[in-house]
């Protein structure tokens, strides 16, 4: 590959690690596809998905031009719950996006408790609930229902291990393979399991 400055740049290289040579790893973070992903499916008519706003409260603010203005302190107004929702095909859909560097485990520290108390209730009142876990590492993206991560919640809490092993989400996750529209294309995978 040339580059604008002359310099050649091989795509695969010996040296390189998968994160390099992986989908996953060209310039976007599993967030930012995801937002596209949605965007594409709003501008198909194919569902509505949006990313929730976190709830904040500013308390200081700057101006240090007329035309400009600085938040200096803010606050979390209360525990945000997951990172999408929306519609689909008249279902409700509630999910949660995480990325890890870690290769074997997806450690629970990085769901909060808050978030499995929502996700709970949206399983019982027949929402589609889930979580798409990315392992950079592996450059795989994965959709793993709500129900499997509740489980391992709930072993947490009387003593068990604090991760999910990455063998137990390739074998009950759903691999999202990378597109070129509908990046995470987790429609697809909903449409395998729910319809």
């Amino acid at each position: 590959m040339n580059y604008p400055n002359g310099q050649k740049r091989s795509i695969m290289s010996s040296q390189s690690s998968p994160l390099k040579n992986s989908y996953s790893n060209r310039g976007m973070t599993l967030e930012e596809d995801i937002h596209a992903t949605n965007q594409f499916y709003l501008d198909q008519n194919k569902a509505v998905i949006h990313k929730k706003p976190t709830p904040v409260q500013i308390v200081k603010v700057n101006y240090p031009k007329r035309s400009a203005a600085v938040i200096t302190e803010a606050y979390f107004k209360q525990a945000s719950t997951t990172d999408f929702n929306g519609i689909y095909r008249h279902k409700y859909i509630d999910f949660e996006a995480k990325e890890t560097k870690n290769k074997t485990i997806f450690p629970l520290a990085n769901i909060h408790a808050h978030q499995i108390q929502h996700m709970q209730s949206v399983v019982e009142h027949g929402g589609i609930c889930f979580v798409i876990i990315r392992f950079a590492f592996h450059g795989e993206t994965y959709l793993f229902e709500a129900k499997y991560l509740l489980e391992y919640w709930d072993n947490m809490l009387n003593g068990q291990r604090k991760s999910i092993p990455y063998d137990i989400i390739r074998e009950h996750g759903h691999f999202i393979p990378f597109k070129y529209q509908a990046r995470v294309d987790y429609l697809a995978v909903i449409d395998r399991l729910y319809f």
